[in-house]
């Protein structure tokens, strides 16, 4: 177990994921795993929270900054394209058949993720303060 702050004490199963709160893709895709998470095996913690920094702290990671979809899951931090594909595969639907371009070395995968990140802001947009999910969601926030 751990403690995100002293309020929050997280489990070494369960999965968060951690985002760009002012990040319009970012935010959209957490909207977009939200409705196709029917076992509710995620909850949420923007990079830009306290909770969010705090998890970062924690493994060392500070330096990930804002530039990464992270997942901790089972106690494990993945990043960049690995932590998108373990999402997808506990999606319901064909979602997590795209669990399958893991065989693509993380090389090339992180490569495109990259590019993707890189530029997300120009083709997407970005709030000037984080996104607030709606009261439903928000059980699943950190």
């Amino acid at each position: 177990m751990t403690f995100i702050d002293e309020r929050t004490l997280v489990c070494d199963d369960t999965m968060i994921i951690l985002f760009d709160g002012i990040c319009n893709l970012c935010t959209g895709t957490v909207q977009f795993i939200v409705k196709r998470d029917r076992s509710r095996a995620f909850l949420f913690a923007s990079l830009q929270s306290a909770a969010g920094r705090e998890m970062l702290k924690q493994y060392d990671r500070e330096d990930e900054g804002v530039t990464s979809f992270l997942l901790l899951e089972h106690g494990i931090l993945y990043t960049r394209s690995t932590a998108a594909l373990r999402v997808a595969r506990n999606l319901s639907g064909g979602w997590k058949l795209l669990y399958a371009f893991i065989i693509i070395p993380k090389s090339v995968r992180d490569a495109l993720y990259d590019w993707i990140a890189r530029n997300r802001y120009h083709w997407f947009g970005r709030k000037e303060v984080c996104w607030v999910p709606s009261r439903e969601m928000q059980e699943r926030f950190m």
